[in-house]
């Protein structure tokens, strides 16, 4: 196992899975804050590198995971958990999102707490990794993955990756100490994950997330509205007014019917709508809050 500093890994435009024939979207709207940037005197966690294979629960892929973990986890109390797909595209120091040196300076604050974050892939379903991380080629079994609405990936979490993460970190069991992130169809990914089992993760966000019909995400909002006792989640929203509109479904307008879904039932949640693309523009900008308001209160009593 190699262990790497926070230093530059690799970034990547944040694209759409399945069918989408356009090209990212660049947008310069939302600059970043303070808090995506380093800064001198704030320490820098590490990250190690890992390739999982000879899955169960998606047999015949492979894929590539990070494990990012602060300089003040301390192996005697039980840290915090965040895990995210399409992992690459957020821990690039030059990227939209800028994970490292949010996480770092966050943690540092003691605005969040102390949080192991492990940063997926999804899988190819060829007998090696590409040489690099990233889209190209597209990961072949991302869509099934994300897009699915029903356990297979949140089993794949439990039973698989994070069974093999707890085996060297000590990782609290409490739900409210367990989020899950991701963009596009890793958005509505993190959601059905935690829709699946809140027993395991209560925290979502979700960036420009794909709540429409690529294989059946657009039933959430009705599911959420007659879905007898909610759930005991907190789930942060954010899209854009320029994201797509397609074959699939109108972004924005699934977004926002998730909003209203999880509003009129009284979910703990938020959304922040901006006028970006299907991108990492905004997201990144907003994330350093989205974090504080995601961990909120738990950060309190938890570094």
């Amino acid at each position: 196992m190699k262990a790497y500093p926070t230093l530059g890994i690799l970034f990547f435009a944040i694209v759409l899975p399945l069918a989408w024939s356009q090209e990212p979207q660049i947008e310069s709207d939302y600059p970043l804050s303070k808090d995506s940037l380093r800064h001198k005197g704030v320490p820098q966690g590490t990250f190690t590198h890992h390739v999982w294979k000879n899955s169960q629960v998606f047999p015949g892929t492979i894929r590539r995971y990070y494990v990012y973990v602060p300089v003040q986890y301390d192996a005697s109390k039980p840290a915090a958990l965040m895990v995210f797909q399409d992992g690459h595209t957020f821990i690039g120091e030059n990227g939209d999102y800028r994970a490292p040196a949010v996480f770092d300076n966050l943690i540092h604050s003691k605005e969040i707490p102390i949080t192991i974050c492990v940063f997926i892939d999804p899988g190819h379903l060829t007998p090696e990794l590409p040489p690099e991380p990233g889209w190209r080629p597209r990961p072949a079994n991302r869509s099934f993955e994300y897009d699915t609405l029903s356990a297979d990936y949140s089993n794949f979490l439990l039973k698989e990756i994070l069974p093999e993460v707890e085996k060297s970190y000590n990782i609290t069991n409490d739900p409210n100490g367990r989020a899950i992130s991701g963009n596009s169809s890793g958005g509505i990914c993190a959601f059905t994950v935690a829709w699946e089992r809140p027993d395991q993760f209560r925290k979502v966000l979700s960036h420009i997330g794909s709540f429409t019909n690529i294989r059946g995400g657009h039933n959430y909002p009705a599911l959420i509205r007659k879905g007898g006792d909610p759930r005991p989640l907190r789930v942060f929203l954010q899209d854009g007014s320029g994201d797509l509109d397609n074959q699939h479904g109108n972004w924005p307008l699934a977004n926002k019917q998730m909003y209203a879904a999880l509003k009129f039932r009284d979910y703990d949640v938020k959304f922040v709508y901006g006028t970006g693309g299907h991108n990492g523009n905004h997201g990144g900008a907003i994330f350093p809050n989205s974090l504080r308001w995601l961990w909120r209160e738990y950060s309190l009593r938890s570094n």
